[in-house]
């Protein structure tokens, strides 16, 4: 998923391309400074402080080598009766370690560079290391557990075995360079030495890797014959109606029907029929153009959405892939107009067309294709969940897309749902069935706490007649979804992150990660007014840095209307607001946090089946100076449960901006819970859990982040060592990695 936004690390990927006029709402809220609260000194400070030198820590618990494990209950005392957020709240932590609560363990078990076959060389560390096309990838993102049968097919009650399979989001990277991965930190200018861009290429994508539980013990499977690994020279089908569309013609693919590699992976989902979907997010970043480039295109459309996807003439290259050399895998980052072809068959002018998808891939069987599904649209992917099947109902897919002030999407399926679907059988044709066929919406959000979903379709008048860009066919409108979205007024949003189905209620939750483009005025196009479902403008303290816009976020949900999938219409409130625990509870902190609950930029999120527990996890640079990124356990009530708040802002000249916004029922110590603290510079990101919810896989992704790449060669000066601090492999140079959290009474997670 996105690096923090705008705040205080800068993802300048995380580019805000939304310049139309789509209307706000009339809103909210007071700027007012935010002051830290005093609460954040004392004694949490302390127990930080003695957890620094750990790396993996259950709060009161022992330590050795591999893991700091806390005490079991009494023996001969009968465990207690399971209570949901029954744990002990974790503090606030600074320490460079994994903190979850008393009575559970947390145990690294795959990480960046972990060899993937018997063959592949266990991984050094020193930035020596090759052949990342059979090892781990870098930045572990969002993951799906699969329960494997003793024929390594699918299983619905095996809980010590099965197959992972997650995003390999990014790299940590300086300037040009992937600097941890390479011996001297790598080259920060161009060109890029061929060796260089090829392992950063080797990097991305998915990985496949089998693990096993013994004697209650996780590990990898290193030699699995289920290990596989998708990266940038893999081949990937264009499935759905973009499929051999003009738009997606190139010179390695001239019929315009497939694409190498899948980039930028973040969030996930999990069809019903058993396969692992992965959302394509900030791939823009990744290719360039040259400054002449909008002439030699004749200024024609295609400019205008290249621009939208955050290309404009002359923009550089994240990494300087282009400049590997002249072979073919290096000149597809160069998306300029160099050929004569009218139809981009002799250059790679379209290959970022082939970008932004969901995919989808069968984790069981290394034979089928693997298929971006284009009929759910074009844009900065994160999760892609589906909503509670129902026979003989159509399905429904959510999605976001995650940058500044952009939108909310459902799919609806042509087919209706068969429940002898979800039976074993050829996996990747039933995605066929439900995925390449139906109808995209996006979400309007109204000041009543009403919305309705706007079918974006080549016959929707206001698509027709756009006047900012001209739709040639349904393909067009699916590629550039973000700018169909413009034309039908769509709501701007605060960086729509992950969603997640309530299990029990069906309700839809979005977590909006934030957004400091938020203005009482707005300035300029690229930024936006509060409005009902957006409604906080204020400035938080980060030390003496001034956060502006809504440096917290805040969590969405949605419930459908009467039709269920097809409902053109929806109820929402806000679930949850990220805040200080100390801040104005009248003006920021809207849902009452206390200092056991309180975060900020809620960004993965998933409802665990077993327990149904909706776990929020952060991605946050606004509160890093008093805790590193965390995972919260939350037991949601419903949409409506709470109040409506209204709140008001004073204008230059002297007038009010007001606006109506709903709140869910104020969290309580039984209702919300901080889980889990991570390491130095991480994200917490990716939960999967085995089918009796005994094991909760999480990930842990870029620790160390904000080290010099000038540093590179001195361990001393990394703001993290995990998790080779916690007794995980080789070096000391940090590695993003998947960790298993067990409790040690062998009950559920999260009791």
């Amino acid at each position: 998923m996105n690096k923090p936004t705008d705040l205080a690390r800068i993802d300048h990927h995380d580019i805000d391309t939304n310049v139309s006029s789509n209307e706000q709402f009339s809103t909210v809220l007071e700027a007012r400074l935010s002051r830290r609260s005093l609460l954040r000194g004392g004694a949490a400070t302390a127990a930080s402080a003695l957890l620094g030198a750990i790396g993996l820590s259950g709060c009161g618990g022992s330590d050795n080598d591999d893991v700091v494990t806390s005490p079991n209950p009494p023996t001969g005392n009968p465990p207690p009766a399971e209570k949901l957020l029954g744990f002990t709240a974790v503090s606030k932590s600074l320490a460079d370690t994994v903190v979850v609560p008393a009575g559970y363990t947390a145990s690294v078990i795959y990480a960046l560079g972990d060899p993937l076959t018997a063959n592949t060389p266990a991984f050094k560390n020193d930035g020596t290391d090759t052949d990342f096309e059979n090892r781990a990838g870098d930045h572990h993102d969002g993951m799906e557990f699969f329960a494997l049968s003793a024929s390594n097919g699918p299983a619905t009650t095996v809980n010590d075995r099965g197959v992972l399979v997650m995003n390999h989001e990014a790299t940590t990277d300086e300037k040009l360079s992937s600097f941890f991965v390479h011996a001297n930190g790598g080259t920060m200018s161009l060109p890029r030495p061929a060796a260089e861009v090829d392992k950063e290429m080797a990097l991305h994508g998915l990985s496949v890797v089998e693990v096993r539980a013994a004697s209650g013990k996780w590990s990898y499977v290193k030699d699995s014959a289920m290990n596989r690994r998708v990266h940038q020279q893999t081949d990937i089908e264009l499935s759905g109606p973009v499929r051999g569309n003009a738009l997606v013609v190139t010179k390695y693919s001239t019929g315009g029907t497939k694409i190498r590699g899948t980039l930028n992976n973040c969030g996930t989902g999990r069809t019903p029929w058993n396969t692992y979907l992965s959302g394509e997010e900030n791939w823009s970043g990744y290719f360039t153009r040259a400054a002449t480039d909008d002439t030699a295109r004749g200024n024609d459309k295609s400019v205008t959405s290249l621009k939208r996807y955050g290309r404009d003439a002359g923009a550089a290259s994240r990494h300087g892939w282009e400049t590997g050399g002249t072979e073919d895998k290096y000149q597809r980052w160069n998306i300029s107009k160099k050929g004569t072809s009218l139809d981009g068959s002799d250059d790679y002018r379209n290959e970022m067309n082939g970008m932004g998808y969901i995919v989808e891939m069968d984790a069981f069987d290394k034979t089928r294709a693997i298929k971006k599904r284009t009929a759910l649209g074009r844009f900065a992917h994160e999760s892609a969940v589906f909503g509670k099947p129902v026979a003989g109902q159509p399905l429904a897919v959510y999605m976001g897309d995650d940058s500044r002030n952009e939108y909310i999407y459902k799919f609806v399926s042509t087919a209706v749902w068969a429940a002898a679907d979800a039976a074993p059988g050829d996996r990747v044709a039933t995605g066929d069935k439900y995925l390449d066929s139906g109808k995209l919406y996006v979400a309007k959000f109204n000041a009543d706490g009403t919305g309705q979903w706007i079918e974006l379709s080549i016959a929707n008048p206001l698509i027709a007649a756009y006047a900012g860009y001209k739709f040639a066919d349904q393909a067009d409108v699916l590629v550039n979804a973000r700018l169909a979205g413009d034309a039908v007024g769509a709501t701007k949003m605060d960086r729509p992150e992950w969603c997640s189905v309530h299990p029990g209620t069906g309700e839809i939750y979005f977590t909006l990660t934030n957004n400091s483009n938020r203005r009482v005025e707005p300035s300029g196009s690229s930024q936006a007014a509060p409005d009902a479902a957006n409604p906080r403008v204020y400035t938080d303290m980060k030390g003496t840095t001034a956060q502006a816009g809504n440096p917290n976020g805040h969590v969405i949900r949605v419930k459908e209307g009467a039709a269920g999938s097809t409902a053109a219409t929806f109820s929402w409130d806000v679930y949850l607001f990220g805040a200080e625990s100390g801040a104005d509870g009248a003006k920021v902190n809207l849902s009452g946090l206390t200092a056991d609950q309180d975060f900020s930029s809620p960004d993965g999120l998933a409802f665990t089946p077993s327990t149904g527990i909706c776990w929020i996890q952060t991605d946050d640079g606004a509160y890093t100076d008093v805790t590193n990124c965390m995972m919260l356990a939350g037991l949601p009530g419903q949409v409506g449960d709470g109040k409506k708040v209204s709140l008001s802002y004073p204008r230059a000249n002297g007038s009010n901006l007001a606006v109506d916004t709903y709140v869910g029922k104020a969290a309580t110590a039984d209702t919300l819970k901080r889980f889990l603290v991570g390491p130095v510079g991480s994200e917490i990101t990716g939960i999967a859990e085995t089918p009796d919810g005994k094991a909760l896989f999480i990930n842990i992704q870029h620790p160390g982040e904000g080290t010099a790449a000038a540093n590179v060669a001195d361990p001393t000066k990394y703001t993290s060592q995990w998790p080779s601090n916690a007794g995980y492999g080789a070096g000391k140079r940090p590695r993003s990695a998947t960790i298993v959290i067990t409790k040690n009474d062998g009950g559920r997670i999260g009791t």
